[in-house]
């Protein structure tokens, strides 16, 4: 599919989710039966080795900027098993743990990590989870990030439905006075089990949502960036590198270079980084685009990020388009958690 075929896809999932539309297929009818079988025979492959075990990170880190002075910023992830870091065995190997040891090098700050992000969990979970999140007014996090999508479109949930419970989701958390940056639903033609012709409609259902998810978040004020090729041909050439025992969700190496993706617009979105960076690069290829055009190239290249812009043109809202410089990450485990630190019960350490 090509980015303008996509971009005016991704404009009618988006509209239909703002405008309360059915249910716009992600793939022909056609193919939903053999996809449906193929899913069958790859499921029994998917998920062999694997533990549900999600490693408790939450807590603080950045010990060696906690007598600077400054109050700790807080970092909340929601979103699904890719959010919480299933696949991983310690705490540091999460992505919310690398995100918040980059966040606190970066601004010479300690960060307070907490993760409400639910395995298996689908758009319409979101609700719950910001809920969760907004509950104590006085702990609204400096800045969240939502992995969302894989499983709305392995559950055929309609894609206007799954932007809507989004759009919605980033819509709350930045009325609250958040900062929000959204990490587009990932390739699922890459995972190794799956085979032709699951594989390539899997990639085209996943793309298509990505882009309708980055029109439906930057509407609402928030970042998105594309995991899409994270999942992609990295994955799919170092699968026993980058893909844990399960061969589905991300191993430790795999974490780490999502993370590295995603730590440049979380710092960008708090204004950590230079202000020289935040214009275009045209060496780059960056640019101001069209939403709907920006969103379909993103969903194609991994680490691409999208954000408002210019509130109109002459193809309404536009965007920029940025791609970033990704910034190295390393594990770390919480230097603590101490006892109602996110207005309830601390979890213990890991």
């Amino acid at each position: 599919m090509t980015s303008m075929s996509r971009a005016r896809v991704a404009r009618r999932i988006a509209a239909g989710a703002a405008y309360g539309g059915g249910g716009i297929g992600l793939v022909g009818a056609a193919g939903v039966g053999l996809l449906l079988a193929e899913v069958r025979l790859a499921r029994r492959h998917v998920g062999n080795g694997t533990n549900n075990h999600v490693p408790n990170a939450d807590g603080r880190y950045g010990r060696l900027y906690g007598t600077v002075g400054a109050a700790p910023l807080r970092l909340t992830l929601l979103g699904d098993s890719t959010a919480a870091g299933q696949g991983v065995h310690r705490a540091g190997q999460t992505p919310g743990a690398l995100l918040a040891s980059g966040l606190a090098a970066v601004a010479e700050r300690p960060v307070l990590l907490r993760n409400v992000a639910l395995p298996g969990a689908r758009s319409d979970d979101l609700d719950r989870q910001v809920a969760l999140v907004l509950a104590d007014p006085a702990l609204t996090p400096d800045i969240c990030v939502i992995m969302i999508g894989a499983n709305d479109v392995t559950n055929r949930m309609p894609p206007t439905r799954s932007v809507r419970h989004l759009s919605a989701a980033v819509r709350r958390l930045r009325t609250a006075g958040a900062e929000v940056v959204v990490g587009t639903c990932p390739d699922l033609g890459t995972i190794e089990p799956v085979q032709q012709p699951l594989r390539w409609l899997a990639r085209r259902a996943s793309r298509q949502l990505a882009a309708a998810q980055t029109i439906g978040v930057v509407e609402q004020g928030g970042r998105t960036v594309s995991l899409g090729d994270l999942l992609g041909p990295e994955f799919a050439a170092n699968p026993r590198e980058l893909f844990g025992p399960d061969n589905y969700h991300p191993s430790a190496e795999g974490y780490a270079t999502a993370a590295m993706a995603v730590l440049p617009t979380v710092c960008a979105a708090l204004g950590l980084w230079p202000a020289e960076e935040e214009r275009p690069d045209v060496t780059r290829r960056e640019g101001f685009l069209p939403v709907a055009r920006a969103a379909a190239e993103a969903a194609s290249e991994a680490g691409t990020e999208v954000t408002a812009a210019m509130p109109t043109g002459p193809k309404g809202p536009w965007a920029l388009l940025k791609r970033r410089r990704r910034r190295r990450v390393q594990e770390v485990e919480p230097a603590s958690t101490p006892s109602g630190l996110y207005g309830g019960s601390a979890a213990e350490g890991p």
